[in-house]
C-alpha cells in the first residue's frame, strides 16, 4: 500500500509529473521564443505562474454549474496521470500493464478534451460554449489518425500492451524506422490534443478571449494549466514508447536519462511545429486531418499489416 502510494503520488506519479511538466513548459516556451528571436521567459516563471493563480480565489459564474465547473479541472488532471502508469519509462516495462493498456492509454487521453468541453459548455459563457464546441470538433478530426498511428505499431509486434510494443522493437529496432509515417502522423496528432498553434482554435485569445478556460481563474485554471502540462509530458512518453523504444536494455539510469532525452527532443519538434505554422481554422483543421493525416495513418496501418503477413509467414 505505502509503495503504491509513492509511485501515484511521488515518483513516477504527480510530483514527478508536475515538477517535469513545469520544467517541459519552460524549454518549450523558451525554445518557441528563441526560434522567432525573442529572449523568453526566464527558468522559474512557469512556476511562477502556477503560485500566482492557486493564490487567487476561484471565481464561478452565477449561472453555471458549481459542480461541473469544479469537478472538470480534478478530472483532466486525474485521466493525464493515470495514463502515465502505463507507459514504458526507462525500461520496456511499464509499473503497471495488461493486454490492451494501449486502448486505455489512449482513452485516458481523451478524458482532458472531453473534461475542457464539460467545463467551457458549463460555464455558460459564450466564449466559452464556442471555445467548448471548438474543442469538440477539434477531437473527431486528430482521435482517429492518432488511435491509427498507435495501432499500426501494436498490430506489427503483434500486442496491445504497451510494455509488449516496447520490447518488441527493442529487440527488434529496425521495425522502428517502418513506422516513421506513423511517427509523423502521431506527432501532429499530438499537436491538436493539446490544442498548440496550428490547432489553438479553441483557445484563440485573439477571437474568443480565452476559448473553453475563459470563465476559469485561480486555483481550477491552474489545475487546467497542470493538467495540459502533464498531457504533454504522458502523450511526448506515449510517442517515445511507441516509436523511439531506443536503449531501454542499457540499465535504469541510462535508460531514464535516455527517455528524458526522448521527451525533450519530441516537445523540440513540437515547439517547431508551433513556430513555423499560423492558426487554421476549424473547418481547415478539420479538412486537413481527415484529407492528409487520415490517409496517412491508414498507409502506415496498411504497411504494418503487411510487414506483420510477412513475420508470421
Amino acid at each position: 500500500m505505502a509503495t503504491s502510494l509513492f509511485y501515484i503520488l511521488v515518483f513516477p506519479g504527480f510530483l514527478f509529473l508536475s515538477v517535469f511538466g513545469l520544467l517541459v513548459e519552460y524549454i518549450d516556451r523558451k525554445l518557441y521564443a528563441r526560434m522567432q528571436n525573442r529572449k523568453g521567459p526566464p527558468w522559474f516563471q512557469p512556476l511562477a505562474d502556477f503560485i500566482k493563480l492557486v493564490a487567487k480565489r476561484d471565481i464561478i459564474p452565477e449561472e453555471a454549474s458549481s459542480f461541473m465547473f469544479k469537478a472538470m479541472p480534478v478530472f483532466a488532471l486525474t485521466a493525464a496521470l493515470s495514463a502515465f502508469f502505463y507507459i514504458p519509462i526507462w525500461s520496456t516495462q511499464a509499473l503497471f500493464s495488461f493486454t490492451g493498456d494501449v486502448i486505455v492509454v489512449i482513452y485516458f487521453l481523451t478524458i482532458p478534451t472531453l473534461a475542457f468541453f464539460l467545463g467551457g459548455w458549463y460555464s455558460t459563457s459564450l466564449y466559452s460554449t464556442v471555445g467548448a464546441m471548438r474543442a469538440m470538433t477539434q477531437l473527431f478530426a486528430y482521435e482517429v489518425p492518432m488511435f491509427m498511428a498507435i495501432l499500426a505499431p501494436a498490430i506489427l509486434a503483434g500486442s496491445w500492451s504497451l510494455s509488449e510494443i516496447t520490447a518488441f522493437y527493442a529487440q527488434n529496432p529496425l521495425y522502428a524506422f517502418v513506422n516513421i509515417i506513423g511517427f509523423v502522423v502521431a506527432l501532429i496528432a499530438l499537436q491538436g490534443k493539446l490544442e498548440r498553434v496550428p490547432f489553438d482554435i479553441p483557445e484563440a485569445e485573439t477571437e474568443i478571449v480565452g476559448g473553453t478556460f475563459t470563465e476559469y481563474s485561480g486555483r481550477l485554471l491552474a489545475f487546467f494549466r497542470m493538467a495540459i502540462d502533464i498531457e504533454m509530458i504522458v502523450g511526448a512518453s506515449l510517442v517515445a514508447a511507441v516509436f523511439l523504444p531506443f536503449g531501454l536494455g542499457l540499465g535504469a539510469t541510462v535508460g531514464f536519462v535516455l527517455y528524458i532525452v526522448k521527451v525533450l527532443f519530441i516537445v523540440g519538434l513540437l515547439a517547431l511545429l508551433r513556430t513555423v505554422t499560423a492558426r487554421l481554422r476549424i473547418e481547415q483543421m478539420v479538412e486537413f486531418c481527415w484529407k492528409w493525416v487520415a490517409p496517412a495513418a491508414l498507409l502506415q496501418l496498411l504497411i504494418s499489416l503487411i510487414l506483420s503477413g510477412v513475420i508470421v509467414k
